[in-house]
């Protein structure tokens, strides 16, 4: 990964970066970041255009869902992280129920631009992920990677790595499926 690498915080005025990054799909078949913030019937019926205007609308109204990264003043990645509960989609999976009571901010997505993939851009966004958390008085951050027996295809990874969470220094601490565990790490806050 280059020394030049810069991150963002997606608002309005860096929207057209995500447009960019995400291309006329929305970054995976439509999704526009909305698959965990919409029940599964809701999300198929408005795969596409209606998810990009639902996300544009909440980017809009002054929600930060998250950060781009970018090298050369070019976006070239994306991490979706916010508070759990803004995630409706967690809340009804039974393999990633909540651990326990404490808050917990969570890393959904982590996407990179073709031709960036597996250059240490992803782990990269994690570290950063503790910083834009702790600024924002998180003190604790999951994720909900995959964990293959085999590479999957790139668009079936983009809530992340088992392998590069563990490199950023993220614990797992539940596993209900045997490719999918809960990882958490614990970030310092404000002063």
């Amino acid at each position: 990964m280059s020394d030049g690498l810069k991150f963002h915080p997606l608002t309005a005025q860096r929207w057209p970066d995500l447009v960019q990054l995400f291309g006329s799909n929305g970054a995976c078949g439509g999704c526009w970041c909305m698959w965990w913030k919409r029940s599964s019937a809701d999300f198929q019926q408005k795969k596409g255009a209606p998810n990009r205007r639902s996300f544009k609308a909440m980017v809009d109204r002054g929600d930060v869902p998250g950060f781009l990264a970018y090298e050369g003043g070019q976006p070239i990645g994306w991490c979706a992280v916010e508070p759990r509960e803004r995630y409706s989609g967690l809340a009804r999976s039974r393999s990633l129920a909540p651990v326990d009571d404490a808050p917990v901010w969570s890393i959904t997505c982590l996407f990179v631009k073709a031709g960036h993939r597996r250059s240490g851009l992803s782990r990269a966004m994690l570290e950063h992920a503790k910083r834009f958390v702790g600024e924002r008085g998180g003190r604790l951050i999951e994720g909900y990677p995959k964990d293959p027996s085999g590479f999957p295809g790139a668009n079936s990874m983009w809530t992340g790595a088992a392998s590069t969470f563990r490199k950023a220094g993220f614990s797992e601490v539940a596993r209900r499926t045997p490719t999918r565990p809960i990882m958490r790490i614990e970030v310092a806050g404000r002063s």
